[in-house]
């Protein structure tokens, strides 16, 4: 198929893609009613946030991505001072300084981040060869470490590693010696110990509760608990949109964001489950193939991180709610209630369908 004498890839939207993500928003909404006690205002303000993300999404789809080239080291540093801003001033709720209240708005400059973090780091290695250097590596972890240690002092962990990994991603998709990856695999194992010791309390009893939760079972067990009794009393084909009892019985907390994958599990079984992930690894295939097809370096980067990270929160959301990682705050990518997250998710896969539609124009 001749993609350049395609309508829609000269609009710059990628069908295929666009199809897949309205089908995972409009399961995310159903799920959602379910979920938040069948509030219709609840899902008409998470609609509302997934057409602001679409309009984002396709008009930074438009835009070339050498002019993104351009703009991406403002972008990071734009990203940076307003993390260095919710220090200040930042906006506390549920514990933690994680927001920026405008007054007519709120929300999370670390998500920002998520898309800064390997457009810059994508943008530093753009002209130089591969595989990198030793200094060039030092100098994108440099780019990578400032603002995830920003972002963990919020704190903010989940985050902050998700934020690190969209970085290494790009320097792992630059021709990183499997020498090097190995050697910084094993450093970090060495390294373990002092990492638990350097950990907040609250965050080792998270690490402990995935071992044993049943330690304690009204404490800091119960999500973990309530979560694996949700996924595991769904069955081959679940107990029926709206039936859920661990959900619609409240003992499920959290469930219309980090817990909602328990949600959708209860209700609609292990097959549900296989269209779920389905959905998710064509969304991640489609997104690793457009990547393959950009043209120049900085495109195949950002297109090809922003993939992997995007595979990642769906690994890790649905490893934590199964008990298998410990519970870090990753909510599930286009199911999950959220604004900032979701609009900024939205925002990367309008960058991809960038690189991969703008291919034929960069090559003339």
């Amino acid at each position: 198929m001749d993609y350049s004498k395609n309508l829609f890839f000269k609009l710059h939207i990628d069908i295929p893609l666009f199809i897949a993500l309205i089908l995972l928003c409009c399961l995310g909404l159903l799920v959602l009613y379910s979920a938040a006690d069948q509030r219709m205002d609840v899902v008409i303000r998470q609609g509302t946030r997934i057409g602001m993300g679409l309009t984002g999404m396709l008009l930074i789809a438009q835009i070339p991505m050498r002019s993104l080239l351009w703009w991406a080291p403002w972008i990071f540093g734009l990203g940076l001072l307003m993390l260095i801003a919710v220090m200040f001033m930042g906006y506390t709720g549920k514990g933690a300084q994680r927001w920026l209240d405008l007054k007519f708005i709120k929300f999370q400059p670390s998500e920002i981040m998520k898309i800064a973090v390997p457009m810059m780091v994508a943008w530093y290695l753009n002209d130089k060869p591969a595989p990198p250097s030793l200094k060039n590596i030092i100098a994108s972890l440099i780019m990578v470490a400032v603002p995830a240690g920003l972002i963990v002092e919020q704190p903010d962990l989940g985050t902050a590693l998700l934020i690190a990994a969209s970085g290494i991603f790009v320097l792992f998709l630059s021709g990183l010696r499997w020498r090097l990856i190995v050697t910084a695999g094993l450093a970090a194992m060495a390294a373990a110990p002092l990492f638990w010791y350097a950990m907040k309390d609250y965050q080792k009893q998270r690490v402990l509760t995935l071992f044993d939760p049943e330690k304690d079972p009204l404490g800091a067990g119960y999500h973990i608990i309530q979560s694996k009794i949700a996924v595991g009393s769904g069955g081959l084909f679940g107990k029926g949109w709206l039936n859920g009892t661990q959900s619609q019985l409240g003992f499920l907390p959290e469930r219309t964001t980090d817990f909602i994958f328990a949600v959708f599990c209860e209700e609609f079984g292990f097959l549900g489950v296989l269209t779920l992930i389905a959905l998710y690894t064509f969304v991640i295939l489609r997104c690793l193939y457009m990547a393959k097809e950009a043209q120049g370096t900085f495109a195949r980067l950002v297109a090809g991180s922003l993939a992997l990270t995007f595979f990642t929160y769906v690994f890790v959301n649905m490893a934590m709610v199964t008990g298998q990682l410990p519970v870090v705050g990753v909510p599930l990518p286009l199911i999950s209630y959220g604004g900032t997250s979701l609009v900024t998710l939205l925002l990367g896969f309008g960058l991809i369908m960038s690189a991969f539609t703008h291919r034929q124009l960069m090559s003339r």
